[in-house]
């Protein structure tokens, strides 16, 4: 397995968290976001990382990795035993860019945001599906960009980072 990577990048980090929940020993590429190589475009034509290698078996898209690691190797478990709360762990994702990317994005470019409301109605602690798939955004906007996290964030931050998959991300980021 290889994952094709890049530290600062959110959506990468999605992968390395779900890959060390899995307990999945992984080779690293770490690409320079600021000077794509010609070739990732081979792996994935939009030149986007992260980009999962599984023995000649391509994927991009951070959320499509994280459904195939979940299937592909099922133990431990990121979803919920029960269906409907493994849909609510989906949606949640899907929905990823309404309930915080778009305004994360917009808080970092310094424009006009509802980020601190995002940050106030995210569901976190639904599942550790949509954990993994939100922390890296919400670990970023606190400890990059000064965003003042609501004490219901801080307190579910402080919960994962108790897990050695979350606290790995939270040495990454701060070593940015």
């Amino acid at each position: 397995m290889t994952l094709y990577d890049a530290p600062a990048c959110p959506f990468c980090a999605r992968v390395r968290i779900a890959l060390a929940e899995k307990g999945l020993a992984f080779d690293r590429v770490e690409i320079d976001l600021r000077n794509r190589p010609s070739w990732l475009r081979d792996l994935n034509p939009a030149g986007k990382v992260p980009v999962f290698d599984d023995g000649g078996f391509v994927l991009p898209e951070s959320a499509v990795i994280m459904e195939y690691l979940e299937e592909r190797y099922p133990e431990p478990a990121l979803l919920p035993a029960d269906a409907a709360a493994r849909a609510e762990a989906r949606l949640a994702v899907f929905r990823f860019d309404d309930l915080l990317g778009d305004d994360y994005y917009a808080f970092r470019r310094g424009e006009a945001n509802e980020l601190a409301v995002r940050l106030e109605a995210l569901p976190a602690g639904l599942s550790l599906f949509s954990d993994v798939a939100f922390a890296p955004w919400v670990i970023r906007a606190r400890d990059r960009y000064g965003a003042e996290l609501p004490p219901r964030l801080e307190s579910w931050l402080g919960e994962l980072a108790q897990r050695p998959s979350f606290a790995a991300e939270l040495e990454v980021v701060g070593a940015l």
